[in-house]
């Protein structure tokens, strides 16, 4: 049928005159007493939330593209431990795998010792009321001593600014699989306290050395920034490329080293009835001790006749390696049951200071207990040991290996080993940019924590009240605090605990209990550990694969809790009776007043008794700021009741309740 384009349009014009008009003197008869509101439907349900199209690379589902690359890290690293004077001497042997589909004439590493430095620009920017993220005021010889660099056999130039260093080659390495080989002797002091990442603490059987940033390591180059070159000046943390490590430790004979990987040699450096208490270890649900706190200070508990010993261990498909090395260390340690039952072992090593049932002592249970629920539920533990330092480190993450406080205890040390294993899962599997997106792997962590925590012993730890959601969305959107999406670089530090932590963990907490339900977001979010891991998402990887798997549009939820700091705000201002009749239903108001949008949970209460809970989905403010409906009421209704639960994060409860 032919189509007459004039009519046609003529008589759209006049149609939509027409329902303009309509929609006008409705709204003019339906809310003359609305309350002023800052809700812009078009703003938080607007198109465009993604900026880019899916490509070859990322698709946009969310998951890897058919082209999707990355770059690859493989080290061979020797260190020296010098106890005396603090200092660590290394080689590195580092082959560096080209898989981009460009040349690359020069190659950026990461030398982050040199924050430590009194002229690093990260020093410059810690405040006089100090910072976790710098030396706390130490001054001592820091920084790298690079010895020599050499690429393919041959001595390059090299340029060091602050914490990063630039390798000039001579021949470009090439793209799709091209490979360069990297030769590095270097030295630095461990500084007493290094960012809360790495340091020494002294206990009175020796020093406890936790190392970590301890060889210069790659930046990595991907199809989003290229060279990821951002400093190391201490807010933000890491972001790193995979490979397998292959690391040798010298220590004095007296200590005891622990480390990222497994123990390849531990007959030269266990003595033979330590070597069959690890064996006993493998196969207990319970820790087992390995070197008593009385053995600590027996000379017999250490092999003899050498004033040092090398301690070797390997990891692979990893982004990082740290170790531990001291004379004081009780060690015990207990098997951790995998879902594919691959072998893993639960080691925890620490102080006598530390020791004891209702300290330390319950640290291999608990790194043993959370390691097996995030196993189950998300993503099975990838490395064969799971070692938990005490030391002067607060709490850090590295494969394999965590640092934690000497002096956690109780559900403290519970929830310090629960979070920074938890890091297994964000971001050692699934690597992201720690330092452009920290929420994606501390507010993620602090998501999964919740749920193990809740899991442990029938929820040993678990808080007592649930959360107060109205107070604490009052907290997260303070009008003075920054959006999630600002990044490290852009929050004060004073907010990175809100910011990078519980706001995007408690932000999950709502998709999950709120918006999608356990089922759905459990399904969604499991597949995206499993696109992800070992590879390197952004942001808008989560975001796709979450609507894409669960089947639903979340592009409001993002824009309101991640992209900007919007608040919620949702009044109940009216219950009428339909023909006067409370019989006959009821017509009640809701009002949107802030910024953001949710799903909606009321509860009414009718004089008769009956007390009922409505839920209304989340569209009816896709093209509203006020919503009226229909509920069938038989009696007059007493009260209405917006989150009667207080689980969504409105901050303003004095128009949550209408009575009559």
């Amino acid at each position: 049928m032919r189509y007459n384009f004039l009519a046609g349009l003529s008589l759209a014009l006049m149609a939509v005159t027409g329902l303009a008009n309509a929609q006008g003197q409705q709204q003019q008869q339906v809310d003359p007493n609305a309350p002023v509101s800052k809700y812009n439907y078009q703003e938080a349900f607007g198109p465009l939330f993604y900026t880019k199209n899916g490509n070859d690379f990322r698709a946009a589902s969310g998951e890897p593209g058919a082209r999707y690359w990355q770059n690859r890290a493989d080290y061979q690293l020797t260190a020296r431990l010098n106890d005396k004077s603090n200092e660590i001497t290394g080689t590195e042997a580092l082959t560096y795998t080209n898989n981009s589909p460009q040349k690359l004439g020069f190659l950026w590493m990461q030398l982050d010792q040199n924050l430590f430095k009194q002229d690093s620009r990260g020093s410059a920017i810690i405040p006089p009321s100090g910072s976790r993220n710098g030396g706390r005021g130490q001054v001592f010889d820091a920084g790298y001593k690079i010895k020599s660099v050499k690429v393919n056999g041959t001595d390059v130039k090299y340029m060091i600014n602050d914490t990063r260093m630039q390798i000039f080659l001579t021949k470009e390495v090439a793209p799709n699989g091209g490979q360069v080989k990297v030769n590095i002797e270097y030295s630095f002091v461990e500084p007493d306290y290094g960012s809360d990442r790495t340091g020494i603490l002294q206990t009175k059987n020796g020093k406890i050395f936790t190392v970590a940033q301890w060889y210069p390591r790659m930046c990595v180059y991907d199809d989003v920034m290229g060279w990821n070159t951002v400093p190391y000046t201490g807010p933000g943390e890491f972001y790193l490329e995979y490979g397998d490590f292959d690391v040798a430790i010298t220590a004095p004979s007296n200590h005891i080293v622990l480390a990222s990987g497994e123990l390849q040699n531990p007959g030269e450096v266990y003595t033979a009835e330590q070597q069959k208490r690890w064996a006993q270890a493998a196969q207990s649900e319970k820790a087992v001790i390995i070197r008593s706190a009385a053995e600590v200070t027996n000379a017999a508990s250490r092999p003899s006749g050498k004033s040092e010993l090398t301690w070797r261990f390997k990891i692979k498909n990893a982004r990082d390696v740290a170790w531990s090395s001291s004379a004081a260390f009780i060690v015990d340690a207990a098997k951790i049951n995998l879902p594919s039952g691959k072998k893993c072992i639960s080691v925890s090593a620490y102080p006598e200071e530390s020791n004891g049932d209702a300290a330390w002592g319950r640290s291999t249970e608990y790194t043993k207990k959370a390691i097996e629920h995030y196993s189950n539920k998300w993503f099975e533990f990838p490395y064969p040991v799971a070692s938990t330092v005490a030391g002067i480190v607060g709490g850090m993450e590295y494969p394999g290996i965590v640092f934690c406080g000497a002096r956690a205890k109780g559900s403290g040390l519970w929830g310090v080993n629960d979070h920074e294993f938890g890091h297994t899962w964000f971001p050692m599997i699934v690597g992201s940019n720690e330092r452009l997106y920290g929420w994606m792997d501390e507010g993620f962590n602090t998501f999964i924590n919740t749920l193990s925590t809740d899991a442990f012993n029938n929820g040993e730890y678990k808080p007592t009240r649930p959360t107060d959601m109205h107070r604490a969305g009052d907290f997260y959107t303070r009008p003075t605090t920054e959006a999630i999406l600002n990044t490290p670089a852009g929050i004060k530090e004073r907010n990175n605990g809100t910011l990078l932590y519980s706001k995007p963990g408690a932000g999950l907490t709502l998709l999950r209990e709120q918006i999608l339900g356990p089922e759905r977001f459990d399904f969604a979010f499991r597949t995206y550990v499993e696109r992800w891991a070992f590879k390197h998402p952004t942001p808008d990887d989560f975001f796709r694969t979450m609507e894409n798997v669960s089947g639903e549009s979340l592009q409001w939820f993002w824009r309101g809790w991640f992209t900007n700091n919007w608040r919620l705000d949702v009044g109940v201002r009216d219950v009428k009776y339909v023909s006067g009749d409370a019989s006959q239903g009821a017509m009640i108001t809701l009002d949107n007043l802030e910024k953001m949008a949710m799903p909606v949970i009321l509860e009414i209460k009718q004089k008769g008794g009956k007390t009922e809970r409505i839920k209304l989905p989340v569209e009816i403010w896709e093209r509203n700021n006020t919503w009226t409906f229909r509920y069938p009421s038989t009696s007059e209704i007493e009260s209405v009741t917006y989150d009667p639960d207080k689980v969504l994060p409105d901050f303003n409860e004095s128009n949550n309740v209408w009575k009559k």
